[in-house]
């Protein structure tokens, strides 16, 4: 299969007349060209938020369907080039060739609006590209509508398109999760649950669970903090969200705090702090001294802000928690959350770019920096004091096996059993997001 390309240069300026805002064609557009960016090498993401600061009004009105058409057309990426490939003589350009993905997904998921599919995808072409290709984008979505059986029984016999993740992908997943690589990659292509943490500070479970069914809200608690919504809303519907009542957070992210082990008093360090989340919920559950790190000045101010919403306080230090030097008094920790920069392998149905943007080269070098997170951060932690390692990652080069390795090279670092077992590996399932937790204690 094709990957997506390198950066390079951006996509040409729109053409032709412009789109009525509220039209099937000009969400195509918009949808078109956030896949062409992540096709380019941008990510999702950053893709999203130019579009949010553009002053395009179909982009404001249509926001969520052509963040579904992006997200869907992402996820199914493999698929989508699979079943294109043969009503193609040769691929056309950006992003007239993304707007055929995002076509093609719209045609999949709402089959009976076909017809509106198809003339909304060429009105869009005209919009796209200096060149005539709405004579193409027709052929080929027509041609897709007749033969959609028989190019999706095609598809199904090459296991990028059949389990839509990249083949290097698959292979590792296969490899390390013999009983559950199915599983696995299927969860990567579902829609994500979306679910809320109390903030318990300014409020409670049961509480929040009441103003929710005032507000038609269907949720249920599901353990701690943590309350499962039925189906994702926006976080401006969520009642006293904007009061610090509750944040976004998926449940297997919910488990930092109660393993950290925290009392009051304590100096704790979140070294990787953004977004901020799990700083939060440390700060929500015990009154300690907590200190964030963030090399990025831009997402250190989401933690700013989230924190400021909840009401909570910390030391905000911008800088690689790598350089000791920079940041670092030379007092010990009691506790420390290394929740390092990952593959982000076990949320990519969050962020479907993931599975394209990555390579199997970049493993090894996530591992490489983890390492080095954890060699100089061990160095800031008091003797008896605990470090909880935290991914997103289903890989073992960034799990299971770093910490083996780790604990190799530091004598005075225990593995400290969770629940009975050496770590924690949470698979991605309807429930939640992929998360590995490995507790280390520091001899005294």
């Amino acid at each position: 299969m094709t990957k997506p390309r390198r950066p390079h240069a951006k996509n040409r300026r729109d053409h032709g007349p412009r789109l009525p805002p509220d039209s099937l064609a000009a969400a195509l557009h918009h949808s078109a060209r956030l896949i062409a960016a992540v096709r380019n090498g941008q990510t999702l993401t950053q893709a999203i938020a130019e579009l949010a600061a553009s002053d395009d009004p179909a982009a404001l009105r249509q926001r969520a369907a052509i963040q579904d058409t992006a997200y869907g057309s992402l996820r199914d990426h493999a698929l989508g080039q699979a079943v294109l490939h043969p009503l193609l003589r040769a691929e056309p350009p950006e992003p007239i060739y993304s707007l055929l993905l995002a076509a093609r997904y719209r045609l999949d998921t709402r089959p009976e609006n076909a017809h509106t599919i198809v003339d909304q995808a060429v009105e869009a072409a005209a919009t796209l590209h200096t060149a005539r290709f709405g004579g193409l984008v027709n052929a080929v979505l027509r041609n897709y509508v007749r033969r959609r059986s028989e190019l999706h029984t095609q598809a199904a016999q090459h296991d990028e398109a059949r389990y839509r993740h990249p083949y290097w992908w698959i292979e590792r997943v296969r490899t390390e999760l013999p009983q559950h690589w199915v599983d696995v990659l299927d969860a990567g292509n579902r829609h994500p649950p979306m679910a809320l943490r109390v903030n318990r500070r300014r409020c409670d479970p049961p509480t929040l669970l009441s103003a929710l069914a005032e507000a038609g809200i269907d949720a249920t608690a599901i353990g701690g903090s943590a309350i499962a919504l039925a189906t994702p809303r926006p976080f401006t519907e969520i009642p006293g969200f904007h009061q610090g009542w509750c944040s976004v957070q998926d449940p297997g992210a919910q488990h930092c705090a109660g393993l950290l082990d925290l009392q009051p008093g304590q100096r704790v360090l979140d070294a990787c702090a953004a977004p901020g989340g799990k700083t939060a919920h440390i700060l929500e559950s015990a009154d300690v001294a907590l200190t964030a790190l963030e090399i990025s000045p831009g997402r250190m101010a989401r933690v700013r802000d989230n924190l400021r919403r909840l009401g909570l306080r910390a030391e905000l230090r911008v800088a690689d928690c790598r350089h000791l030097d920079d940041w670092w008094d030379g007092e010990p920790f009691d506790r420390i959350l290394a929740d390092v920069p990952c593959s982000a392998s076990g949320v990519v149905r969050r962020h479907p770019d993931i599975k394209w943007l990555r390579r199997d080269t970049d493993i090894p070098a996530f591992a490489r920096q983890q390492a080095e997170i954890m060699d100089h951060l061990w160095h800031t932690l008091a003797p008896g004091g605990k470090m909880l390692y935290v991914t997103c990652s289903v890989f073992d080069a960034e799990n299971v096996l770093q910490v083996v390795e780790f604990c190799r090279r530091h004598a005075d670092a225990r593995r400290l059993p969770i629940a009975g077992k050496p770590y924690r590996q949470l698979l991605p399932c309807a429930q939640h997001d992929g998360f590995f937790y490995a507790l280390l204690a520091k001899r005294e």
